[in-house]
């Protein structure tokens, strides 16, 4: 076959082909070279490439330009430094995605830790105080601890008690309710600083069905509300309202480490 005769491709890489009988790397190039070989065409591009190099290696060259081909690689390669790595897009979105996840990683951590029975259950109870309001539960006006008899006589309730820190507050209302697991939430309206109570069942083992019980009282954050809860004979008892953990410590005893 001819150079004449080749793609307009391969006729170009004939003309940069290699004159030596190495194998070229280039899987076009050595298709090339194979389709070509043998024509005249090829074999006189061969013969006038060598004749080229030959008075190439023939022509003196002054020490003083010697020198520039001194090293192998004449043109020093481009390196890595620390303020190309930090603006390259890629490695900056991978950097941010990192940071993200160890953030992500961290907060639920530290959520894990403060964690204790029952405050799953507490924290959806926030959102349920946050929209509640004083027409939703029945008016009652008494004392709150008066209504542990209210909740065990009229629905069953035991243990339902409310501690000795929130027994003297004012009620306006109070309902008994079933949460998305079918257990009953007794929740108390206060006339201080529109204080909302909750008791509830305590979380039980799967295995076992032994109440899990926990010391002391634990706190608990949800959109803005705040709640304080403990436990006694299998039942939840949880102090809510809108603001802090300190508005509720002036009520009630510090939570034990």
């Amino acid at each position: 076959m001819k150079t004449l005769q080749l793609l307009r491709r391969r006729r170009a890489l004939l003309n940069c082909a290699p004159f030596s009988n190495d194998q070229s790397a280039d899987r076009s190039m050595r298709s090339a070279v194979s389709r070509a070989d043998g024509s005249d065409e090829f074999v006189n591009q061969q013969n006038f490439d060598r004749a080229v190099a030959a008075l190439v290696r023939l022509v003196p060259i002054p020490p003083e330009s010697a020198e520039w081909f001194s090293e192998k690689d004449l043109v020093a390669g481009s390196k890595w430094t620390w303020k190309k790595m930090v603006r390259n897009p890629a490695v900056l979105a991978i950097s941010i995605a990192v940071v993200v996840i160890a953030g992500v990683f961290v907060f639920q951590l530290f959520g894990r830790l403060n964690d204790f029975p029952g405050s799953a259950t507490a924290r959806r109870l926030l959102t349920v105080a946050a929209s509640t309001r004083p027409v939703m539960l029945d008016p009652v006006s008494t004392e709150a601890a008066t209504l542990s008899d209210l909740f065990f006589m009229k629905h069953g309730l035991e243990h339902y008690d409310v501690p000795d820190e929130f027994a003297d507050f004012r009620t306006i209302g109070c309902r008994v309710f079933d949460d998305e697991e079918s257990r009953r939430i007794a929740q108390i309206w206060l006339a201080e600083k529109r204080m909302q109570l909750f008791l509830f069942p305590a979380d039980r083992n799967m295995k076992t069905g032994a109440v899990l019980h926990f010391p002391g009282w634990r706190y608990v954050h949800q959109e803005g509300w705040v709640g304080a809860v403990t436990e006694h004979s299998g039942v939840c008892f949880m102090a809510a309202l809108r603001g802090g953990d300190k508005e509720l410590q002036q009520y009630i005893s510090k939570p034990k480490e």
